[in-house]
């Protein structure tokens, strides 16, 4: 791939990104539990507890921009998926699994921020796209926590 006029985004750029989309989320801070209902058994791990109210918020919003952004190919390559990633702000440091899985491409997204934990997980086959939230290390090398 060359750099060019349409070369991805900068770790600059790619920060700025994530502030404008979690622009009217909570200020980062402790994890708290989303609201939900008092009866239901609350989860003992993933997303839901893991997150900060900043994350958890902002995972909302980056899956609706992302899912809407690749909805419309018709044969998601990982090339393709990629530049739709790019144009979105989404640095190539940050995306990682880009693969063909059967007829699917997938990725996971590296969006951790400010002290946050977030990532995404992606799935994208042409007639389906699942953008969900995930939990990814507070430091270090990325990995999705399991």
């Amino acid at each position: 791939m060359q750099a060019g006029p349409s070369a991805a985004p900068t770790a600059t750029a790619f920060t700025a990104m994530l502030d404008r989309v979690a622009r009217s989320c909570p200020a980062p801070g402790p994890v708290e539990k989303p609201p939900g209902d008092a009866a239901a058994p609350a989860p003992t791990s993933g997303p839901e507890v893991e997150l900060n109210a900043r994350d958890w918020c902002a995972s909302a919003l980056h899956e609706e921009r992302i899912s809407r952004a690749v909805w419309e190919l018709a044969d998601p390559t990982p090339e393709k998926v990629r530049k739709v990633l790019n144009d979105l702000g989404y640095v190539d440091e940050r995306i990682h699994g880009l693969r063909r899985s059967g007829t699917a491409t997938t990725f996971a997204l590296d969006l951790r921020d400010k002290g946050g934990r977030l990532c995404l997980d992606g799935s994208v086959d042409g007639e389906r796209t699942l953008v969900t939230a995930c939990v990814a290390p507070q430091s270090g090398p990325f990995t999705v926590a399991k």
